[in-house]
């Protein structure tokens, strides 16, 4: 009797500012091929709400891109999209995409303007309004890869807030101006939003304020120097106390707490600005990975690849390594993550279910080469992880060590 094909599913996240997540998966499975040419693969890319978000969930809708120019984190204007899903042959109201990322994402901030004090998540509300405009009623925000920390105050000022000092003078852009922050006024805000339904898939370890808030969290991430870290702070505290007092209520939006409940530090900040605005903030892989059957294509693989461009401590905080080794461990499947570079923590993912790790580089490199060949070596790591894996299978039970 012929054995049957070893079943691989491959389901990784992209590499920032490098990959998607359908590259990373292609190029996996070519170094899987390498030693296995028959091998039955499922190739699974998975998108957070990041980079890639708005083209995937269009590929897997039956949608379309839409483009749109629009401002950019530092105010220039860039080449943005958002995507439009199924058309008229999906029922109930029109759905639109919004990644954030694509509008105000790190990877649009030059190294040299890494400021999140003034990065301004304008466009996000730009994308919004161009959405309403496209007749969309049902408007889903992918949060992640932002280049920003201005709490969603841009994206409010875009939809039509005005946010003000004790002078009446509008707040400059960014979230270095926030704890000038003395009025929101809610009266010129898009009337469409009251009618619209506003989602934003997130990840709910990230909250707005505290001690594992977002701009201490990832402030250093996006060029914070530890003064502006407890600036930024101080700005998302007095931001939290005006939307509470002076947007929230006009929206229903009271029950929730803007400081702390989960997602609220989603992309900088910005799910607590459009929580203010009556959006609701949902886990983000029950959003975004709904339509993909997950758990029950893990459960039919021998054994699972995925990979992310990092592991390290934030990996168990919801990344996609973590979530799907999460629901590959429930079906009783060992998990390989391939990373870009492993970093303090990344042992932690042993808790989640991974059962092994390896890094893709195979020298010390530059970020520019690693970058430029990441497609390569993540392939020759692919196939360097099946060949010791094939070896693995050949040795010899070991005896047990004498009392």
């Amino acid at each position: 009797m012929t054995p049957r094909p070893h079943r691989i599913a491959i389901a990784p996240s992209g590499f920032k500012e490098s990959l998607s997540a359908a590259r990373v998966a292609e190029a996996i499975a070519t170094g899987v091929r390498r030693v296995i040419p028959d091998a039955d693969l499922d190739l699974i890319p998975l998108v957070d709400g990041g980079e890639g978000t708005a083209e995937a969930l269009a590929l897997a809708g039956g949608g379309r891109l839409v483009p749109v120019t629009a401002t950019g984190p530092v105010g220039d204007p860039v080449a943005s999209h958002f995507a439009l899903l199924g058309g008229g042959t999906t029922p109930g109201p029109l759905t639109a995409v919004v990644e954030m990322a694509a509008v105000a994402g790190l990877a649009l901030v030059p190294p040299d303007r890494r400021h999140p004090g003034a990065t301004t998540t304008y466009g996000v509300g730009e994308l919004i309004r161009a959405a309403l405009d496209a007749g969309a009623r049902r408007i889903l925000v992918g949060c992640g890869d932002s280049g920003t920390s201005d709490g969603g105050a841009g994206a409010l000022q875009a939809l039509g807030a005005r946010l003000t000092d004790r002078h009446g003078r509008e707040l400059r852009p960014g979230g270095g101006a926030l704890h000038e922050l003395e009025h929101i006024d809610p009266s010129g805000l898009d009337p469409r939003l009251a009618d619209a339904e506003l989602l934003v898939a997130c990840n709910p370890y990230n909250v707005l304020c505290g001690k594992r808030g977002v701009a201490r969290v990832f402030g250093p991430q996006k060029g914070a120097t530890p003064a502006e870290v407890e600036l930024l702070s101080a700005g998302l505290e007095r931001l939290a106390a005006v939307l509470t007092r002076d947007l929230a209520p006009a929206f229903g939006a009271t029950a929730l707490d803007l400081r702390t409940a989960p997602g609220t530090g989603a992309s900088g900040g910005l799910g607590a600005g459009l929580a203010s605005v009556g959006a609701r903030l949902l886990p983000r892989y029950d959003v975004l990975l709904g339509g993909l059957d997950l758990d029950a294509r893990l459960a039919r693989a021998d054994f699972v690849i995925t990979a992310e461009g990092a592991l390290d401590h934030q990996t168990v905080r919801g990344k996609i390594p973590a979530e799907v080794a999460r629901r590959a461990q429930a079906a009783g499947v060992p998990v390989l993550v391939l990373a870009g570079t492993i970093g303090p923590g990344a042992q932690d993912v042993r808790a989640v279910g991974v059962d092994a790790y390896s890094a893709i580089l195979p020298a010390p490199m530059t970020l520019v080469e690693a970058i430029g060949r990441s497609g390569e070596f993540l392939a020759d790591a692919s196939e360097r992880a099946m060949r010791i894996m094939a070896l693995g299978t050949r040795l010899a039970p070991v005896a047990p060590l004498a009392a």
